[in-house]
């Protein structure tokens, strides 16, 4: 079970780049480091969402064939319900134009995604990086902005607890003037999920 803690800050707002596909891309240093993650969000019909799943587990080799899969998740609570929640690495922005191009000339990923299309009802991408002392590891139980939790009581249990903590209290009186909004997850594994 991970917990996504997503928030926009003054200098980071989304922007809308078509009808139900949004996204922001991260500005600063960071940008010019190459790799980068894309977070894709997926919106479903209730009944349409289990289809997808099991129609994305059979197919995703064809996927991953051209860039790293993260992770995945579905959502459990937080938000809108009936959501899959993926993390594409990519090396840099040329990496992800080669994928996409790729993934549009694959007649087998074509024919399996052209059907499923009609399954989405949103899209959401966004651009980010990792915070310069943040790593990446598999398994990881706390990730940027992602937090490994047992159960959604622990989770519960660990906030009370860093609630009570002086620095945690100081660092949130500090950057609370910077958020605009903020939205909690609770995320749980996909089957083919590399990070759980």
């Amino acid at each position: 079970m991970l917990v996504l803690r997503s928030g926009l800050t003054r200098a980071l707002a989304a922007r809308t780049l078509a009808p139900q596909v949004h996204s922001s891309f991260a500005t600063g240093p960071r940008q010019y480091d190459g790799t980068f993650y894309e977070f894709r969000t997926y919106y479903f019909k209730p009944s349409k969402m289990n289809e997808f799943l099991e129609n994305i587990k059979k197919n995703i080799h064809l996927r991953t064939a051209h860039s790293e899969l993260v992770g995945s998740w579905s959502v459990e609570f937080g938000g809108k319900m009936n959501k899959v929640f993926h993390i594409w690495k990519y090396d840099n922005f040329a990496h992800r134009t080669e994928v996409r191009k790729a993934l549009a000339k694959n007649k087998d990923w074509q024919q399996f995604l052209i059907p499923n299309l009609a399954l989405i009802d949103e899209q959401e991408f966004e651009i980010t990086y990792l915070v310069p002392w943040c790593k990446l590891e598999k398994p990881a139980k706390e990730v940027h902005v992602l937090w490994w939790n047992e159960s959604a009581d622990s989770r519960a249990a660990g906030r009370h607890q860093s609630h009570e903590d002086p620095r945690v209290v100081a660092a949130v009186r500090e950057s609370v003037n910077y958020l605009v909004s903020q939205q909690n997850m609770l995320l749980l594994p996909t089957s083919f999920s590399p990070l759980k």
